[in-house]
């Protein structure tokens, strides 16, 4: 990383890096099409904020982004109404045939983030904001279909300087878990340095909702996921 900004062929973009294994693989998206990697890292109070900042800046000095920028910011904890901000309400177990709202849903977070992103973008003269969404997230969560980020980038348009120019990047809105993994790992994405567990900072549980999706898609393409579980139980048939 260096603190310098770069231009390359594509310009720059803000990569949403929350240190999982979607947003890890839309940074190396992100640096395969050839932008300069400006990563935004957010702690909102979730339960596992330290092992997913630590994966953050670790993955952002893999993909040899120009700035990382962590902002930390409680409101979405004091608001409440998710289990992964209040501890008082429990992080429920895998069932990831559900089509109900989990207790997980932090109400309206991605609308949240990525304001924060665009106004990082704008300042800095990004030309594009990556996001890791993809379409097992919208089964589950609003803030994740892809009318909602086609929404949003019509309020990037109106709500920015003229003459600025901010493409929301969804690359794999369309794409399963599974796909996710084998693009990352034919990008080589160091999933070793990732972060997915609603519950624990280390190790992962193996039993949340994100913890299934996860180890589904390792077991579907074959490989070992590389962080360590409490328990490994079979997600893919």
């Amino acid at each position: 990383m260096t603190g310098e900004s770069r231009t390359t062929d594509r310009g720059r973009a803000v990569v949403l890096l929350s240190g999982g294994m979607d947003s890890a693989t839309a940074a190396a998206e992100a640096r395969e099409e050839g932008y300069a990697i400006h990563a935004l890292h957010t702690s909102y109070g979730q339960r596992t904020e330290s092992k997913e900042h630590e994966c953050a800046r670790r993955l952002a000095e893999a993909f040899d982004a120009d700035d990382f920028l962590r902002v930390e910011t409680g409101h979405l904890a004091a608001i409440g109404g998710s289990s992964l901000t209040d501890e008082s309400i429990e992080v429920g177990e895998a069932d990831t045939e559900s089509e109900e709202i989990p207790g997980t849903y932090v109400p309206f977070r991605n609308a949240n983030l990525l304001s924060m992103a665009v106004s990082y973008a704008e300042a800095t003269g990004c030309s594009a904001v990556f996001v890791g969404a993809h379409s097992e997230d919208f089964s589950g969560y609003p803030d994740c279909r892809p009318e909602f980020f086609e929404a949003f980038e019509r309020c990037v348009e109106v709500g920015t300087k003229p003459g600025t120019e901010i493409e929301i990047r969804v690359p794999f809105v369309e794409s399963t878990k599974a796909e996710i993994a084998a693009r990352g790992l034919d990008l080589g994405v160091p999933f070793e340095h990732t972060w997915s567990c609603y519950r624990a900072e280390e190790p992962a549980c193996g039993t949340c909702d994100s913890c299934a999706f996860r180890l589904g898609a390792f077991q579907r393409l074959g490989v070992r996921d590389p962080i360590s579980y409490t328990e490994r139980p079979r997600y893919a048939d």
